[in-house]
């Protein structure tokens, strides 16, 4: 009897010690993804916080605080506060010139639509809103830059590392700036991370951060093409050759792909139904921007600028931008193809991140080609921090490196992070006063 008491005691014991056990495991799994958010969200809030003391405490004309602050306000910016407070407005066909009160569809809508969630939620001024949705942005920007460091387990020297190559770049300021960078980028690192990570619910973030993408900017529609991109490098190219295996296969990357498009979709909807032309941005690119692609610029000799520019020649600068940007595209294709350096381990996505990289790259030199590369400085901004990501992904899978390489690395780091500061501030100082920049 005693001892059918005590086994009765024991598996009540066990059974107890079962279900603490299963009902604290839960707790922990929050604590432990509270835990790895925590840090990547800190270091990209400070980083955001650190840009926009730089600019406003040290950079941006003297006066009161909100002043200095509102100087973030600039040029396109103006554009995005006139479709804020008056929403989308155009003849059809479009002015011919830039008039600001008759045609403004030139811009793509989840900036300002945002902003106006911010404005008439807050009920602050627009320009305000503006501001802080670009630097909300921006910190998830860094954000995710630091959750795929922490998933790719980047040691914290490399991550520092990569974080001032990407902050020294001479367009960094316009994350937090009236802009749509950050937005961009918080959204296309945000597509990138979710899709490729596990479960319905990363999906389903996955999903709205390429709507979001997508009706971002116009290039954000071919970036969407990143999963599709990924998984024909995770599945191989013999895959294609079974085409009953098709949906099997590729089903739910092209059906997040499509999703992903829905953003920029939803818009050229609207401009059909409200003005019976889907691609008025387009056209009112062409009519006020003078913007008429050029699909073969960047094979045109002519198209790349190897002279240092002037300081105050910002097109100059886009040009050697653009060049560069050539340079880096091609140096990091070398390292993925010489045999000496190749590595396949994460090949996928950086096949999907270098796809998006040349993708933007393209797109924005056929659009700027026909106005000498203006603004391209701006553009290949968004190329170079795809550059930077994709190659921490590549770093990683070297255990040490040797003692002269990590030196001549942090030299290289250190020696463009003080040119690229130095230019950047520059380009801060005449972009507060109104001065045209990129």
């Amino acid at each position: 009897m005693r001892s059918e008491i005590a086994s009765a005691e024991s598996i009540s014991s066990c059974n107890l010690e079962s279900f603490l056990v299963s009902s604290a495991f839960p707790a922990h799994d929050v604590m432990t993804r509270s835990r790895s958010f925590f840090w990547p969200l800190a270091a990209g809030l400070v980083l955001t916080a650190v840009q926009l003391s730089m600019v406003v405490c040290l950079l941006a004309p003297e006066g009161p605080l909100s002043d200095r602050y509102s100087s973030l306000i600039q040029h396109d910016s103006y554009w995005f506060m006139n479709i804020v407070d008056r929403g989308y407005q155009t003849i059809v066909p479009p002015i011919d010139h830039k008039v600001i009160e008759v045609s403004n569809v030139a811009f793509f809508p989840a900036y300002p639509a945002i902003a106006a969630l911010f404005r008439y939620g807050l009920n602050i001024d627009t320009g305000t809103a503006l501001l802080i949705t670009a630097q909300l942005a921006a910190w998830g920007f860094w954000s995710y830059f630091f959750l795929f460091c922490k998933r790719w387990n980047i040691s914290p020297a490399l991550q520092i590392c990569a974080a001032l190559l990407v902050l020294a770049h001479p367009a960094a300021f316009f994350l937090v700036a009236g802009y749509s960078e950050s937005l961009f980028l918080m959204a296309l690192l945000g597509f990138i991370y979710w899709s490729t990570a596990n479960g319905r619910s990363a999906k389903i973030w996955a999903a709205a951060h390429g709507i979001v993408m997508s009706a971002t900017r116009i290039v954000g529609i071919v970036c969407a093409a990143f999963p599709m991109v990924r998984w024909l490098f995770l599945k191989g190219w013999k895959g294609l050759r079974e085409p009953r295996a098709w949906f099997r296969q590729y089903a739910a990357a092209v059906a997040l792909m499509a999703v992903a498009m829905l953003g920029a979709l939803f818009f050229f909807i609207y401009c059909q139904v409200r003005w019976g032309n889907w691609n008025m941005y387009m056209l009112t690119q062409a009519a006020g921007w003078g913007i008429i692609p050029d699909y073969l610029a960047v094979l045109k000799p002519s198209s790349y600028r190897w002279l240092v520019p002037a300081l105050n020649n910002p097109t100059e600068a886009s040009q050697l931008s653009m060049t560069l940007g050539a340079v880096l595209l091609v140096g990091i294709a070398l390292c993925e193809l010489l045999p000496a350096v190749r590595r396949r381990a994460g090949l996928p996505i950086r096949a999907g991140i270098y796809f998006c990289a040349a993708a933007i790259y393209y797109l924005s030199v056929s659009g700027v080609a026909c106005v000498s590369m203006e603004s391209m400085l701006r553009y290949e901004f968004c190329v170079h921090v795809l550059i930077v990501l994709a190659f921490l992904n590549f770093l990683r899978q070297f255990r040490t490196l040797p003692m002269l390489v990590r030196a001549f690395g942090i030299a290289a780091v250190a020696l463009f992070s003080a040119a690229g500061l130095c230019v950047q501030g520059w380009y801060v100082w005449n972009f507060t006063r109104g001065n045209w920049v990129a």
